[in-house]
């Protein structure tokens, strides 16, 4: 089946034609707001690295505009258990919601992120006390207090199972993905093979997936049993990195954790979906002096490894440097306080937008065919000129 390229190339000049109109929520804002979410942050920090410090030891809250960017970028990078839009300076009042916090500490211990009072007090819960620090869970007793050493907190922390707001995007998208294919499904099924709503949108972006990225790398006998996960990798890492730049400040994939599951998953798809000429090639490879055989095993099983490690750190590299270069840019406008060094900030804020919209559409793109090209490996034919060896 030929299917035309131009309904492709439409999506994305309509996308890169817009979404800037979204993802510059963020330098509108006046600057209060923003250095006041910045003092925020930065209070928050030094507020509880100071209760844990030793007697007489104190950190001065940052007061230049630099630092309390730097403290900003900070903020907006780390995952949080709480999710607020941004904070009154003068009130101290915070506009958001609370997400739950979920421990195995003698059994689970539920209750709300917002006991934490952002960091600054000690949450109670079953008898248990717990306070936040940098974002991690910490137990201690009911004074609150940290015990450091070398500069870390030595107190045990809990098994974290809480909805944190990473895990908020990861759900959102989720359930996106599920109202969205399942309603494109159901059209297809109603209109005789014919896409109806807002599923027509996607619908060239699925049929690239299967006939440019699958097809070519894993081969038509069994690219089949593979789409439904390259489908749902590609568009699952896509919407995670749009929502990346979203106002909200949704790092996902910025996060190595989120990319370590996802090249995980690859890794185990490709292991155990592999067939026996894989393994054979592998372990024992043909055409080759016996005596170079075991080395060259060795080399290909770490292969094995530093594939999707790979995966993981390309997605969480790229997708973090966006965020700090288009954050730093922007807190360039507070620095400069100038119609001239604002204006060329915004310039380039405005452009490295527009540039980290092809990012998200490419590091998906790149995941999604690496990926194909692992399973393809995995179940490539064994060629018959290998016979005589």
């Amino acid at each position: 089946m030929v299917i035309s390229k131009k309904p492709l190339h439409f999506i994305v000049a309509m996308l890169v034609a817009f979404m800037p109109l979204t993802t510059f929520a963020n330098p509108t804002n006046d600057s209060t707001k923003v250095e006041a979410h910045a003092v925020e942050a930065a209070h928050e920090k030094t507020e509880a690295h100071a209760e844990a410090t030793h007697e007489g030891e104190a950190h001065a809250e940052p007061t230049d505009i630099k630092s309390k960017i730097k403290e900003f970028i900070n903020h907006h990078l780390l995952d949080s258990h709480s999710f607020y839009f941004n904070g009154d300076e003068e009130t101290g009042k915070h506009y958001g919601f609370s997400l739950p916090v979920i421990l195995w500490d003698n059994g689970l211990q539920v209750f709300s992120s917002s006991k934490f009072h952002n960091g600054e007090e000690v949450a109670e819960s079953n008898g248990n006390f717990y306070v936040l620090h940098h974002e991690k869970i910490y137990k201690t007793d009911a004074s609150g207090k940290l015990t450091e050493e070398h500069g870390h907190p030595t107190n045990v922390r809990p098994l974290d199972l809480s909805i944190t707001k990473s895990v908020l995007g990861i759900l959102l998208v989720a359930v996106l993905m599920f109202l969205l294919f399942t309603g494109l499904a159901k059209s297809y099924a109603k209109n005789g093979g014919i896409s109806k709503g807002i599923g027509r949108f996607f619908e060239p972006l699925v049929l690239y997936v299967r006939d440019e990225i699958a097809i070519p790398n894993i081969g038509e006998k069994n690219y089949k049993k593979y789409m439904s996960y390259l489908l749902t990798i590609f568009f699952f890492i896509f919407f995670l990195n749009i929502l990346g730049l979203a106002p909200f400040g949704f790092n996902v994939t910025g996060n190595i954790t989120i990319t370590l599951s996802l090249a995980l998953l690859t890794y185990l798809i490709t292991t155990f979906t592999a067939n026996k000429n894989y393994w054979s090639h592998m372990l024992w490879m043909p055409g080759v002096p016996v005596i170079l055989r075991p080395v060259l095993a060795v080399i290909e099983l770490l292969g094995t490894i530093i594939k999707p490690f790979s995966l993981m750190i390309r997605l969480y590299a790229n997708m973090m440097a966006g965020h700090v270069v288009l954050m730093s840019i922007i807190g360039l406008m507070f620095i400069f306080k100038s119609w001239i060094g604002s204006s060329l900030s915004f310039v380039l804020a405005f452009s490295l937008s527009i540039l980290e919209i092809l990012v998200a559409f490419l590091q998906a793109y790149i995941f999604t065919m690496l990926s194909s090209l692992y399973f393809g490996a995995g179940n490539e034919e064994h060629h018959h000129e290998e016979a005589h060896h």
